[in-house]
């Protein structure tokens, strides 16, 4: 199973974002305190919409709450690490959880430290500090979810069905 896990978020309508990405996804939403916001921000709800009646979604007191209740393969989104997401292993056995930190300066430095060979960075060009916590997500997942060849996931589309733009 796969699992995002946001550090700290900030920005209400970032984690509405991240909150339809995992529910699009089959993917638990774990957040770790402290929140920038409150759950019933209208902000954060206006960007999940109504996506978010179904979302798994876990709350922790903190960082040690959260790896006691959580083994498996972690992967932490960095722009200090100098492996490319795409080359980490989503695919062996176990829970995986892709893990991103707050909006203005990411995971802290001391969960990083412990977890050197597990960090991933996302490309970019070298004059841009960051990109946006939500893009980062789906990135993230979506690259996860590819190696695992999208598990659970439709490939054709079943709203209007699949040969809508043929008819």
């Amino acid at each position: 199973m796969n699992h995002i896990v946001l550090i700290h978020p900030a920005i209400p309508q970032n984690t509405g974002n991240i909150m339809r990405t995992c529910v699009a996804t089959h993917t638990t939403l774990h957040i770790v305190k402290p929140m920038g916001f409150t759950l019933d921000d209208k902000k954060m709800k206006r960007a999940g919409l109504d996506y978010i009646q179904n979302l798994n979604l876990q709350i922790h007191e903190n960082w040690e709450d959260f790896k006691e209740k959580n083994p498996g393969h972690y992967h932490f989104y960095t722009r200090y690490s100098k492996l490319c997401y795409s080359e980490a292993d989503y695919v062996s056995e176990g829970d995986h959880y892709l893990i991103y930190g707050h909006e203005h300066d990411g995971i802290p430095h001391d969960i990083l430290k412990d977890h050197l060979d597990d960090c991933v960075r996302i490309p970019m060009d070298s004059d841009a500090r960051s990109l946006n916590l939500s893009n980062c997500v789906a990135i993230g997942i979506y690259e996860t979810l590819r190696h695992q060849d999208f598990p659970q996931l439709s490939k054709v589309e079943v709203q209007k069905g699949e040969d809508f733009l043929y008819e």
